[in-house]
């Protein structure tokens, strides 16, 4: 037999198979796309262009509508005025079971079972309070430090302009400090050499992570198997009870798992990983975008700088890099324009997707009336990157505008959809009970980056060439360039 009829064979099977298995729909459900390829369903054309795609199912069937991808029935939900009924349900519409166990499974820890370790995942979300509110300013007081010991290395290299990769070196600086900030040091081995051992291993695994998230056996990525046992090496509890300034949050997390006897050292130290990369698998693509944009807006750049250097100026702090700049939590929030420039680059790169799990078959009510049945075990999503490209809510929405969240020279948090004022507008943090607990430490982080790089650096692109985005992250957070960019920079000149 030759191959072209092996595969019309193959082709008549499949379709046969996606007639005969494939879902009905039943009275109330959304409308609904199965696709031709039995279990990826329309998942190859989704992952293609993932806003196109919606957006062409939209103007197909309507704000509400299911499709099949990858095995799993997806019901979206794309109108935001209809968001907060979705955020509300949150025991009919859960993610911590599936969240849990990808988690898990990914970073290679037992999964937090109520039954094996009681209150485990309880205490766990607890604790993240100490990353919000006032216990913050810690943390926050403790980041600036460690940004300014990093940024000064940098500083003593670029008395003349100094060429680097913009991606690399936002990954360099941001990963460093936020280490040293809640996992502290080793007051004996060369910290830089070992953070920066870390950082080419966690950069290699991270660009496996979409695969794992989506179940692809870690045995057919390479060496990432390798890689994850190095990086969760690095966090064994004999290792970690060396180091010196380890943030409350990660002492905290550490006399929690200490409790379980059940946790060997190796999933304890699993945690630390998972924990690690959540805490800048996300925040150092942000901050780089938010960098590019400034200085690929020379406007904009020059706005946000003379807003900062104001506040330095009227409280009294040199701009040298010899003298050491601290700016409170309060203050940071007062910069209204650097707050708006970080907001406007999250609402163009970010690309999570906002996904609950069916607890139970049930009616979710809508507003105006409107109800949708959903089964037991599929997923309800809400994919904020359409709201954020919505020119009805943002006006020329592909265009970067650093001021966009500020009016009358404060926070601008009135956005509209069909005349109503959306309660959620700018999601790049997920929402409700699923939001990420340290959403307020990642932006004071960016904004204290920029603010350091305002202060002390000039900065200017050497390719003026735009860059793209990455998809194949899309739904799980801040998207990657497709490319990095060279820049260069120098230490900027004072009269004073």
């Amino acid at each position: 037999m030759n191959l072209q009829f092996l595969i019309g064979v193959s082709l008549i099977v499949s379709i046969v198979l996606v007639f005969v298995l494939k879902r009905r729909r039943k009275k109330g459900e959304p409308p609904l796309e199965n696709g031709l390829i039995p279990f990826l369903g329309l998942a190859y054309q989704f992952s293609k262009d993932p806003l196109k795609f919606l957006i062409s199912q939209q103007a197909k069937h309507g704000d509400i509508f299911t499709v099949y991808l990858a095995g799993r029935y997806i019901t979206f939900i794309m109108d935001p005025t209809q968001f907060q009924y979705v955020i509300r349900h949150g025991k009919k519409l859960d993610f911590h079971e599936f969240s849990n166990e990808m988690a898990s499974r990914t970073f290679n820890y037992p999964r937090l079972s109520e039954a094996k370790f009681p209150q485990l995942s309880d205490h766990m979300h607890k604790i993240y309070k100490i990353m919000q509110g006032k216990p913050l300013d810690k943390l926050t007081d403790s980041m600036m430090i460690n940004l300014q010991h990093v940024f000064k290395w940098k500083f003593s290299q670029a008395t003349d302009w100094k060429t680097e990769k913009m991606y690399q070196f936002c990954c360099s600086i941001m990963f460093e400090a936020s280490f040293m900030t809640l996992y502290g040091r080793d007051p004996v081995a060369d910290g830089r050499k070992v953070i920066s051992e870390m950082r080419e291993k966690f950069t290699k695994f991270d660009a496996k992570f979409p695969y794992l998230v989506i179940n692809i056996p870690i045995a057919l990525l390479g060496d990432t198997k390798n890689i994850r046992e190095e990086l969760i090496h690095f966090f064994m509890p004999t290792k970690m009870d060396k180091w010196h300034d380890q943030a409350e949050v990660i002492r905290a997390r550490k006399d929690i798992l200490e409790q379980y006897d059940m946790l060997r050292d190796h999933d304890k130290a699993a945690h630390h990983f998972a924990f690690l990369w959540a805490s800048v698998g996300n925040t150092i693509p942000a901050t780089f975008w938010a960098l590019y944009y400034l200085v690929r807006h020379p406007e904009a750049l020059a706005a946000v700088r003379d807003e900062i250097d104001h506040l330095l100026q009227s409280t009294g702090q040199k701009k040298r890099p010899e003298y050491g700049i601290h700016i409170t939590r309060e203050q940071l929030d007062s910069l209204v324009l650097l707050g708006s420039a970080i907001n406007e680059s999250l609402r163009l790169c970010s690309a999570s997707m906002n996904i609950r799990v069916v607890q139970e078959d049930f009616l979710l009510e809508l507003e105006d009336d409107q109800s949708v049945s959903l089964r037991k075990g599929d997923f309800v999503a809400l994919y904020p990157p359409a709201l954020h490209k919505d020119p009805e809510v943002f006006e020329d929405p592909e265009e970067y505008k650093y001021d966009r969240f500020v009016e009358e020279g404060k926070e601008k948090t009135t956005f509209y959809k069909k005349g109503k004022k959306l309660k959620n507008f700018l999601m790049p943090f997920g929402s409700g009970s699923t939001i990420c607990p340290g959403r307020f430490f990642a932006v004071n982080e960016i904004k204290q980056f920029l603010a350091l790089i305002l202060i002390h650096m000039d900065m200017e692109l050497i390719d003026f060439k735009p860059i793209g985005q990455d998809n194949s992250r899309s739904g799980l957070g801040i998207l990657l360039p497709n490319a990095d960019v060279a820049f260069r920079f120098k230490l900027r000149e004072f009269s004073d």
